[in-house]
């Protein structure tokens, strides 16, 4: 019989599914340690919570253990990729405590609008001010949603039921989905942010995320508009709003997560005029509880018993036999989804993917796969892998597309990946050179045989003399190594359309972009960021 370790506090509605379902339950919350060790090493799988730290240290001899469920979303306790080298598949719930957080969202909205927690302190203290505390009313307002997966879904279903206007912000939603779920699509987080009374964002926490709101976007908002902060602690910056609420250019603010948790006992927010602050409850209802509780338990169920793996971060639903004799390719495919990540302007609506020549033949979805997880990943939780990227894509309304070519052209196998936005099409091509060189052969339009990895400099120009020395000398002046070279143009004319693309050692300053883009020959500038050759995510193992 498969046992279960229950490293923390579950309810007990996933503790009876666990049983039902002939499992042995080893539930002894609280290990930590040697003692934690041990316990996971006699184990089949393991469910935890956020307490307990899974650390490479723990999972260096996982013993039987082959699975671990986090009974919540967040993965931060677990060293995934420690996860991944000792083959341990690790699963999270993604939709346990979706309604509770959209919830909690809502009803830090109307604290904040009508001044609950200052009015109820000041009855407590025995005063009775009501002038003091005179509020204002949700209906007739302006949300702005930042982030339109689950939970901001449910919040902007919530706030239209208020009789409020919803705008939404999501760079992989597009206007049409928005329109179903009776939100106004934004085109970027500029447009959106002088228009709201309240703004709410519910986004990962990745690199790019961290202070997306900040000095700047606050000044673009009005005076009396309010921020809540429901998501993840540092998406906000959480001294600049203290700022603004200190000044009086913000209205107000409802913060339930902060970058350090708890925060300091001196954290400006404690203080700050008009702040509602609560400790991270977004989660925190007994509903939430016990579903991500029965959720993790059928989980682990259906792993232990029918070899099913769902809502897996750190590995995919293929067999492994299947991925080693792609792998080059599959890499390929992710590169490009995160090429494109990077070119594209606006939402993305469609992705259009050819497999031509000896392609055609092959494990087309996984690809297919692995595109979608690359383009996703650059903006996303870095959960996204083979299993989830195609779900999540759709649920942001991008239609994925598939077509098959076995004729071969110019190469023997070719990707083609065409994506559509709100701005335009732009397609990108990518082969193997060899058993091991990644390229870029096609750029829209042009021709080119450009490395895919490390830091691409990409520069649209019309074709004139002394243009390549130019940028040349420009890099060189702010140190920046230039690796590779490939250029391309539309025709064989000089003076026509044409391309550059230069592999850099290093990130390119923002004045030396800026001095390239000031040539009176440039047309567009994108640096693209790729993974070094060799680097592959943990899913590919």
């Amino acid at each position: 019989m498969p046992r279960v370790l229950i490293a923390d506090k579950l309810e007990a509605a996933g503790i009876a599914l666990l049983k039902a379902n002939g499992l042995e339950v080893d539930n002894r919350p609280g290990l930590k340690g040697d003692e934690l060790k041990a316990a996971i090493q006699a184990a089949d799988a393991m469910i935890c919570r956020s307490q307990p730290q899974v650390t490479a240290d723990i999972l260096a001899n996982p013993g039987k253990c082959r699975a671990i469920a986090r009974a919540g979303v967040g993965v931060d306790n677990i060293d995934v990729p420690a996860a991944t080298r000792q083959g341990v598949v690790v699963m999270n719930t993604p939709s346990g405590n979706t309604v509770s957080a959209a919830e909690h969202t809502i009803a830090l909205m109307m604290a904040l609008s009508r001044q609950i927690p200052a009015a109820d302190a000041k009855m407590r203290s025995g005063g009775w001010d009501r002038a003091k505390f005179v509020g204002t009313q949700l209906t007739g307002k302006t949300l702005g949603v930042v982030g339109l997966g689950r939970i901001g879904q449910e919040v902007a279903k919530r706030a239209t039921g208020l009789g409020m206007t919803v705008l939404g912000f999501d760079p992989f939603v597009t206007s049409a989905k928005a329109a179903e779920l009776g939100i106004q699509a934004a085109p970027n987080l500029d447009a959106l942010l002088p228009q709201v009374d309240v703004l709410t964002v519910h986004i990962p926490m990745t690199p790019e995320t961290r202070h997306l709101i900040g000095a700047r976007e606050l000044g673009m908002m009005k005076a009396t508009a309010r921020v809540l902060n429901v998501s993840r602690g540092g998406i906000i910056d959480e001294l600049a709003l203290a700022a603004a609420l200190t000044a009086g250019t913000i209205g107000g603010a409802a913060i339930d997560v902060f970058e350090v948790e708890p925060p300091a006992a001196d954290h400006p927010l404690r203080t700050a005029p008009n702040c509602v602050v609560t400790p991270h409850l977004g989660a925190s209802t007994l509903e939430a509880q016990e579903n991500v509780a029965i959720e993790a338990a059928q989980l682990i169920s259906d792993f232990l018993l029918r070899g099913v793996v769902a809502n897996a971060v750190n590995m995919a639903s293929v067999d492994r036999a299947e991925l080693d004799g792609l792998r080059q390719y599959v890499d390929l495919a992710r590169r490009l989804g995160l090429l494109h990540a990077q070119l594209a302007q606006g939402p993305i609506r469609k992705v259009s993917l050819t497999y031509r020549g000896e392609l055609a033949s092959k494990k087309t979805r996984l690809l297919t796969a692995a595109f979608t997880a690359g383009l996703l990943e650059y903006r996303l939780a870095a959960g996204v892998n083979l299993v989830n990227a195609e779900v999540t894509a759709r649920e942001r309304g991008v239609e994925i597309a598939e077509a098959l070519s076995p004729k071969k052209g110019d190469f023997a196998a070719v990707l083609v990946a065409e994506v559509e936005t709100d701005a335009g099409t732009t397609v990108a091509a990518g082969t193997l050179f060899g058993d091991q060189y990644l390229r870029l052969v096609q750029l829209n339009e042009f021709r080119l045989e450009t490395y895919l990895d490390g830091n691409l400099f990409i520069f649209h120009h019309t074709d004139v003399p002394g243009l390549i020395g130019f940028v040349g000398n420009i890099f060189g002046t702010h140190g920046i190594n230039i690796a590779a070279m490939h250029l391309g143009r539309s025709g064989n004319q000089p003076g026509g359309p044409a391309i550059g693309v230069l592999n850099l050692d290093g990130v390119p300053p923002e004045d030396a972009v800026a001095a390239v883009r000031a040539h009176a020959s440039m047309s567009r500038i994108d640096v693209v960021r790729l993974p070094k050759a060799g680097d592959v995510p943990a899913w590919m193992g």
